[in-house]
């Protein structure tokens, strides 16, 4: 909401996160990439490279997952499926790759900031628990939410990460 305005109704698109910015994608990606990197561990002969394909590839299956989903929610619904939407909903839920290349790169450029693959792992972690607050304001704030609302989701989506570290912790292998 900016000052002097009354509420901005929010459209469809803004809410679901399909507008120009798919911010449910990236959170729910970023929440997913912080998730895989706790899981991980780091026995195998390339622990990074093995982190980076892990990252990308449930990007994509779970990206799959979704385009698939959302067309049999679709078919449940009736009507045939074009091309063009395939496509639509294909670049839609796009954001929950995109979410995990950060961390990714992140695994990939560690050995030149002389990290060991446990300081990755923690990189990776952090990286995509500040990408899913940052998406998760942005959306809030594309939307017109009051400052509380914008702090109150930063919140949450922090309290969600520290959940993520607080497992990876507890479940140290």
């Amino acid at each position: 909401m900016t000052a002097g305005s009354g509420p901005q109704e929010v459209t469809d698109r803004e809410a679901s996160g399909t507008g120009s910015a798919n911010y449910t994608g990236a959170v729910y990606g970023s929440l997913l990439a912080a998730s895989v990197v706790a899981g991980a561990g780091s026995a195998g002969p390339y622990p990074r490279l093995e982190l980076v394909l892990l990252l990308i590839c449930t990007g994509l299956v779970f990206w799959a997952a979704h385009v698939y989903a959302g067309f049999v929610g679709d078919r449940l619904r009736g009507g045939r499926v074009t091309w063009h939407e395939i496509r639509q909903v294909c670049v839609r839920e796009w954001p929950i790759v995109q979410a995990a290349l950060l961390p990714a790169a992140a695994v990939a450029v560690s050995p030149l900031l002389g990290l060991g693959p446990e300081g990755a792992a923690w990189l990776a972690l952090v990286i995509a628990i500040a990408q899913q607050v940052a998406w998760a304001g942005a959306a809030v704030i594309r939307v017109g939410a009051s400052r509380w609302a914008v702090v109150s989701v930063g919140i949450v989506n922090l309290v969600l990460g520290l959940v993520i570290v607080a497992a990876k912790v507890a479940l140290q292998h």
